[in-house]
């Protein structure tokens, strides 16, 4: 398929134009092509150099991302910016990147898939973001430690940032928003959540946490963010039969 074919297959799921004006981050083909087909497709939660070299030696032709080149205002193509930029236009490979849309996909999305591993039945959405909800919440089809929840979520069986067992020793609901999404917790406290799970905790919700007696997971941002782009790999092998390998760059965070 060429760029072109694959970006009006994703745009049909992924609602791109309607985060146009609330995420910074260039949804969409960032990088193109000379126009040549794709034989292979890499998939990765973020664009950087590593990740691109290895996209390369695989043989892809188009490289997916959660996290891309791109946030919000130009950028001169100089240092380490035109280094990547020039990477992709010497190997021919196509950059395209889903943040926003990504994250709050109702099936493929970063948090349907946390929530899913969690057990959340029937997930609400959830985690506002100017004027968008971005994650889910719901009640658990069974009560879960927490250290049970961490067990489910662990790309990999990767150990979590942190948890923060402040609440009751077995969940009855859970909360989740991948990412960059500790604020979020004051929500699920508000909204009487047991569980929160993102990617990230911040020193000023700990208080806020610990008095609200919510449990708090940071799963850690790559870890929490696979899932997505793992799930839009197996939805372009399944109905395109699109050769795809996952690029796993874990970064720790």
């Amino acid at each position: 398929m060429t760029t072109c074919q694959l970006d009006r297959f994703f745009r049909d799921f992924l609602d791109i134009e309607s985060f146009s004006s609330v995420d910074y981050s260039l949804n969409g083909l960032q990088v193109d092509n000379d126009g040549r087909e794709i034989g292979k497709a890499a998939f990765a939660v973020d664009a950087s150099l590593e990740t691109f070299r290895r996209a390369a030696a695989c043989g892809a032709g188009m490289l997916f991302v959660h996290h891309g080149l791109f946030w919000g205002q130009p950028l001169a193509l100089a240092g380490n910016h035109r280094e990547r930029v020039k990477f992709l236009l010497d190997n021919n490979l196509a950059l395209y990147a889903a943040h926003l849309p990504l994250d709050c996909h109702p099936r493929l999305g970063n948090n349907a898939a946390l929530a899913e591993l969690l057990g959340i039945e029937n997930p609400e959405p959830f985690g506002l973001y100017k004027g968008k909800k971005i994650g889910f919440k719901g009640k658990l089809a069974n009560p879960l430690s927490i250290e049970e929840a961490v067990r489910r979520i662990s790309y990999m069986d990767r150990p979590p940032l942190e948890t923060y067992p402040f609440g009751k020793k077995e969940s009855q609901s859970a909360a989740v928003v991948s990412g960059g999404g500790s604020h979020e917790a004051l929500q699920a406290i508000e909204e009487g959540v047991d569980l929160y799970i993102t990617g990230e905790s911040s020193h000023s919700i700990y208080h806020h946490i610990l008095e609200g007696k919510l449990n708090f997971i940071a799963g850690g941002h790559y870890s929490t963010e696979v899932w997505g782009v793992r799930r839009i790999m197996e939805l372009c092998v399944s109905e395109l039969h699109l050769d795809a390998v996952f690029v796993d760059v874990p970064t720790g965070l």
